[in-house]
């Protein structure tokens, strides 16, 4: 009997010519495409026709787009996740996702080997590498576009003498589509310099000058975003409204320069309205819900989650601490943002919350209290600054 391969299948080159590469090495292969929200219908329609013409024995269409968010995005959220303050983890998420997808297929179907068509030069190959190898190791793993080094045009030739013709793309940029963000690569990427433009981004150059202020409500609870303007919707909804009005508003587009899996820096552009209001509104409600020194760790925490989502350390133990510390940080985190909408940027307005530490009732910043007197507080100032006189006075500081 023939060996049975799960593929990762996206239906472009590289995972078109793994298919019939596989089959020609005595394989049955079963294609697997997981919506991760990047997939038009059209779209999805094209692959699952490509699939069976390639010579794969079956096709399998996933919507992951509820379990990513379930799974990956709802702690991103948690921990306001921004690679340098910048960047959501849109792709990161997404291959983690789509891999975990694969491999439950393939045990599904009790496979013989999984197989992805990720290059060696990026940080995908590794993200799939380390998930089918954490989850089915016992599984054979084949890289045909990473092992065979072919050209595009290797590619293309090989796949023409078999009767499919993927002509060399026209466009000048690679784009990657997900629920949580678009990716952006091209020429202008390759140098920290060149700025990349707007004509590279889905949907081209927008012009947004002329829109006026829109104003917006979103509901969180737990955390968890449910609402915009007091209707109620789910998660996976409520990103995709806030992608199509950001888009229009030419919200949370930007270039992101930072250190790659590999050890050398990369620079890619990213287009992400849904993440970057949501990010800003949660912080701003956990400011209103959480003590300083909550606050404080979850930046700190956050990030170190963030940090092994990226560099493909999701099934490190630690990413599971981390996530039972950032869901129970959640559970004040419940009120409503109001925000405003600008071309180009959006601004809180207010929040408020039934968990709220503000109140004005007990004590206004530089206006009265009641929780103490002003001796009291000339007892604290005095106290509080008690070491930094002793250090001075030891000559551990400029005490001119």
């Amino acid at each position: 009997m023939k060996k049975q391969v799960v593929l990762a299948f996206s239906g472009g080159l590289d995972t078109s010519f793994c298919v019939i590469h596989l089959r020609e090495q005595g394989y049955e292969v079963t294609t697997v495409t997981v919506n991760t929200g990047g997939f038009s219908p059209d779209a999805l329609k094209r692959i699952e026709g490509l699939s069976p013409k390639l010579g794969a024995t079956a096709h399998r269409t996933l919507d992951a787009r509820k379990g990513l968010f379930q799974d990956y995005l709802r702690y991103l959220v948690y921990g306001n996740v921004l690679r340098g303050n910048l960047y959501p983890l849109s792709v990161s998420a997404e291959r983690v996702c789509q891999a975990a997808s694969v491999v439950a297929v393939a045990k599904e179907l009790k496979a013989d080997a999984v197989a992805h068509g990720s290059t060696g030069a990026g940080n995908d190959q590794v993200r799939f590498d380390v998930a089918f190898r954490a989850l089915a190791p016992e599984l054979e793993l084949i890289t045909p576009i990473r092992t065979l080094a072919l050209s595009r045009q290797q590619e293309m030739d090989f796949l023409k003498q078999h009767g499919f013709d993927f002509p060399a793309k026209t466009v000048q940029y690679s784009v990657n589509e997900g629920m949580w963000g678009t990716s952006v690569g091209g020429r202008e990427t390759l140098d920290s310099w060149s700025q990349l433009p707007e004509a590279a981004f889905p949907g081209g150059e927008l012009d947004s000058s002329g829109l006026p202020p829109r104003k917006m409500t979103l509901r969180f609870e737990q955390g968890v975003p449910l609402a915009i303007d007091g209707k109620g919707i789910d998660a996976v909804s409520l990103i995709a409204e806030l992608n199509s009005v950001g888009h229009r508003y030419g919200i949370g587009r930007g270039v992101h320069l930072g250190d790659t899996i590999l050890g050398i820096k990369g620079r890619v552009g990213f287009e992400a309205p849904a993440a970057h209001i949501l990010i800003g509104s949660h912080r701003e409600l956990e400011k209103l819900t959480l003590t300083g020194k909550q606050l404080f760790w979850k930046d700190t925490l956050g990030n170190l989650y963030g940090q092994l989502l990226h560099e493909g350390h999701f099934f490190d133990p630690l990413a599971r601490n981390l996530e039972a510390f950032l869901e129970s940080s959640q559970e004040h985190v419940t009120g409503e943002v109001q925000l405003t909408l600008y071309p180009r940027a959006f601004g809180v307005d207010g929040v408020r919350s039934p968990h709220s530490l503000m109140d004005a009732k007990v004590a206004s910043y530089g206006e009265a209290n009641r929780l103490w007197t002003g001796a009291e507080a000339a007892g604290f100032a005095k106290l509080y600054g008690v070491q930094q006189i002793l250090a001075l006075q030891a000559g551990g500081g400029h005490a001119d």
